[in-house]
This record gives C-alpha cells, structure tokens and sequence, in this order.
C-alpha cells in the first residue's frame, strides 16, 4: 500500500500548491493550460486504446459496462461525494468549473488508465515501483489542474487512495485471474474513459459524457476474457 499512499499525497499536495499559485495566474493563462490539459488526457486515452488486442473486448466491456453503471446510478453517487466533499472542505469554484466537475474529473484522471491500473495490481503482487513512478507524474498533473480548477483536484486524493487501494488489495486477492491479456484491456477500456473525459474538459459535447457510469467497463475485461477464450475453444 506504500504506492498508493504515495500517489494519494502527490495528488493531495500538488493540487494544494496549485490552487494557492493559481490565484496568482490570468484566466486566459489558465483557459489554455485547460485546452492544452485536455488535449494531454485525449492523446493518453487514445494511447492506451492503441494497445488492445481485441477491439471486441472494448466494444462489448464499454457497452455492458455502461449499462451497469446507468442502472447503479454511479454518475449520482460520484456527484454526491462531490458535494460531500464540497461542503467538508468549503470548495470554492475554480477558474475551469465548480468543485465538484474538479473534483469528478480528476478523480477519474488519477484512478483511470494504465499506470493506475497496471501499478495497483503490481502493487498487490508486491512491486510499487510502477505506482511510485505514477505520483511524481501526478504530482506535476495536479499542479496544473490545481491551478485551472481550484480546491477539487486536491480534494481528488480521497478517491486516488480508495480506488488504488482496492484495486490493490483485490489484486492480492485475485492475483492469478490478473494475466497481461487481462490488465491490458483493462488498460485499454481505461483509455475509452480517458477520451470521453477529455471531452467533457473541452466542452466538445452540450452535455457532459457521463464518464462515471462507465466505470464499470473497466473491471469487465476480467469476466469477457475467460468466457471469449471458452466460447472459442468451443468453436
């Protein structure tokens, strides 16, 4: 868990000293760090999509997995942490958004693709060094978005220390069902979320994509890739 609560405090730290300097910087400054911020998470997602093996497995894990989250509802319970969080820090809005779209979008930012999927699973096995890698780079990424959007990038730290943290204990636990294959579409549904988050920080849609109830394609690679290697060997 060292690697988690490394990343959880890079986040946390440098989302704080990017809201005090932020304060400091003109908006039309911080109107282009979010399109160029934007434009950083677009080319990770597509990275992170151009490394699957199986188009299908994105298609089928980010439709389902769509589906499960509108059901659960996760984009309203993600939105009312947020507000939770707003009330319990006093949020201001920031320079990009209120506190809660900071708080949603960084949290994503931080708790979504390869590096915190792939780190917190090598995390479970034991090797923080991914994880450890991961900080430093958010530690400069919630800089940025700190200065852009206020309080909520570092308030993001909550959801970066619960989601790595599960994600780590459960690979412990599950450690022999997590094959490369399977990590890396998972990395790939990841990178799906990255671009619709990407979206949404440029405005490119009237209505925001709701990035939270597709979280649970990200899991599914787990469950399609046993059951896709079973129906073909059926075939």
């Amino acid at each position: 868990m060292l690697g988690v609560l490394a990343n959880s405090a890079a986040v946390l730290l440098g989302g704080a000293v990017g809201m005090l300097c932020g304060s400091r910087i003109k908006k039309k400054y911080t109107d282009s760090l979010m399109v160029a911020l934007g434009l950083a998470t677009m080319g990770m997602g597509v990275a992170s999509v151009a490394g699957t093996a199986d188009v299908l497995c994105i298609i089928v894990c980010c439709s389902l997995g769509t589906v499960i989250g509108e059901l659960l509802h996760i984009d309203d319970g993600v939105n009312a942490l947020g507000r939770l969080a707003e009330k319990a820090l006093g949020g201001r809005p920031g320079k990009g958004g209120g506190f809660k779209s900071a708080f949603v979008s960084c949290s994503i930012m931080f708790c979504i693709g390869s590096m915190a999927v792939m780190g917190s699973v090598q995390a479970g096995l034991g090797d923080n060094s991914i994880l450890f890698a991961k900080a430093v780079l958010d530690l400069i990424a919630s800089l940025a978005y700190g200065a852009a959007l206020g309080v909520g990038v570092a308030a993001s730290f909550v959801c970066v220390l619960i989601v790595e943290g599960g994600l780590t204990l459960l690979s412990a636990a599950v450690s022999g069902f997590l094959t490369d294959a399977v990590v890396g579409e998972m990395s790939a549904v990841g990178g799906v979320l990255l671009i619709g988050l990407a979206i949404n920080l440029l405005e490119l849609r009237r209505e925001p994509v709701k990035i939270a109830n597709m979280l649970p394609a990200v899991f599914l690679p787990a469950a399609y890739m046993p059951i896709y290697e079973w129906i073909s060997s059926l075939v």
